[in-house]
């Protein structure tokens, strides 16, 4: 192996080191209840929920994924993406946090998010328990699958190795980390993971707008490419049979510049209705050792992803101007971030700022991991058959579910072209539509009743199949991003269904002014 790489290796293992490090530190903790394991005991403090809430939220996608949109298509789609994300980040913390925080304690101190559902309505039979666990373990699946294309794509361009085996290594590496320390060690590492995630990306577009000449030699070549820095076009690149960007005289080849209108804004800002549904945040809200520091925790969330997506936007119209040809194809374009760092960088720094990339990837692969197996475990197999499970059991099924989801990930990320933004796109949208609506009337939303909760729900989930898979196929002004039109109909769903049904109890109705009132008798 060149020395370079080794320096970057050394890097890459000594920042793995720390983490397999944290994860032993807490794993005596995690495992002492099922509450410790899956919520941390609600012990987190104001930082670390809201550093690891946005590191295990943004996951590789960040570093990559964003990027990539930036160098393909240029400023527009991912900056509306960007502006959406953030809004909905502010809002999400600002709406939900502190009254699914006192919701969640209340309804018998629900430690999981389809546990809260099931108590939220008092079930007897776990209907909404056992759906939205289902949708939990089919969208974590995607998700933890994006994860893993990230590790691939990282480690087989670093190294020169298979793609295959190197998403398979660290599948395995964040497999057994996730084992070993639970959701103690999940938040305790994503704070960590985040100041590198922001760190990388910081020094990142500092180091290449100056390699490319200043920010006026990058706003220049944007502005020679058409629709490429604008807010209301998009590039397009002129692509062969197999995807591959045309290039000519050494320059690649642009078509005229697309159109960006008001549709096509309005569903990218959709994404920020995503959070509303997110587990992997929602459960941090849920994790607070107090409810009075969510305020702060705001505040640190909403300036870590302004200054993180900003970030992860200008690298891709910089890694344009530097490369203007290296990266021909959509899922090569997500490898900008990696190129300037290597290229750019001394080796053993580009390896710190390469464990940003592993750092997102861990960050959101442990959480998507760990709320899927206890969704299965705490909610279907001690909620639903076999109530009289003890916590040691429900632990020892939480880990054999994760190996068999991991198995299932590995095999959905095999493709090597797999385009990391797409897999997340459909996973947000699924949780987005599923349960975003569904938490926002049940906290906000006296009416609201178990038929209406399940009606959205199932709605929701199904609507983001349907629109992916077959309506948006049409085209034109069918062309919307799922989630928008799911989430929707999630919502007309629940109010027409809770309003043509019985409404809820008196006693549920209490609890909700209880908690509406700030009680907690």
């Amino acid at each position: 192996m060149e020395p370079d790489r080794i320096q970057v290796l050394i890097a890459m293992s000594g920042y793995m080191a720390v983490v397999v490090a944290i994860g032993l530190i807490f794993a005596k903790k995690a495992n002492q209840s099922s509450e410790n394991y899956f919520l941390g005991g609600r012990s987190l403090g104001p930082w670390v929920v809201a550093m690891s809430a946005e590191a295990s939220d943004m996951s590789g996608w960040l570093l990559m994924g964003l990027p990539g949109v930036a160098y393909w298509f240029g400023l527009a789609d991912a900056a509306w993406t960007a502006i959406g994300l953030a809004v909905g980040t502010y809002l999400n913390w600002l709406i939900v946090s502190k009254r699914l925080r006192r919701y969640s304690e209340k309804a018998g101190n629900a430690i999981t998010l389809p546990e809260f559902f099931s108590n939220r309505f008092r079930e007897e039979k776990k209907v909404l328990m056992v759906i939205s666990a289902v949708f939990i373990l089919i969208f974590f699946t995607v998700y933890a699958a994006s994860c893993f294309v990230t590790c691939g794509k990282l480690f087989s361009t670093l190294f020169g190795a298979s793609y295959v085996s190197m998403m398979v290594l660290g599948a395995v590496f964040v497999l057994l980390y996730t084992l070993v320390g639970g959701f103690l060690a999940e938040s305790a590492s994503d704070f960590m993971q985040a100041l590198v995630m922001v760190t990388a990306l910081v020094m990142v577009v500092f180091i290449g707008t100056s390699a490319a000449g200043g920010l006026n030699a990058v706003i220049e070549n944007s502005k020679s490419i058409p629709g490429f820095l604008e807010f209301f076009g998009i590039a397009s690149p002129e692509v062969d049979e197999n995807g591959i960007q045309l290039i000519t005289n050494g320059k690649p080849v642009f078509g005229s510049a697309g159109s960006y209108g008001f549709i096509t804004i309005l569903s990218t800002l959709a994404w920020g209705l995503g959070y509303f549904g997110m587990p992997q945040v929602l459960l941090r809200f849920m994790a607070i050792r107090d409810e009075s520091e969510l305020t702060r925790s705001r505040r640190i969330a909403t300036v870590w992803v302004i200054i993180s997506l900003a970030v992860a936007v200008l690298i891709g119209i910089v890694g344009r101007t530097l490369y203007p040809v290296t990266l021909t194809s959509t899922a090569e374009a997500e490898k900008v971030f990696i190129l300037i760092s290597t290229n750019l960088l001394p080796p053993l720094l580009a390896g710190l700022v390469m464990a940003g990339i592993l750092a997102a990837t861990i960050s959101s692969s442990d959480s998507y991991l760990l709320i899927a197996a206890s969704s299965l475990a705490k909610n279907i197999y001690q909620g639903l058959l076999r109530k009289e499970a003890s916590d040691k059991d429900v632990m020892w099924v939480s880990r054999i579910t994760l190996l068999v989801i991991a198995f299932i990930a590995v095999l959905i990320a095999l493709d090597d072209e797999s385009v990391i933004f797409a897999i997340v796109s459909f996973a947000w949208a699924g949780f987005g539509a599923t349960f975003g609506p569904l938490m926002l009337f049940s906290l906000f939303w006296k009416r609201i009743n178990r038929a209406g909760a399940v009606a959205g729900m199932l709605g929701g989930g199904s609507m983001v199949f349907i629109w992916k898979l077959v309506v948006r196929e049409l085209g034109g002004i069918w062309d919307i991003y799922e989630l928008l039109p799911a989430f929707l109909f999630s919502c007309i769903l629940i109010v027409v269904v809770s309003l043509l049904t019985e409404p809820p109890s008196t006693e549920l109705q209490a609890e909700f002014d209880a908690v509406k009132m700030g009680q907690m008798l």
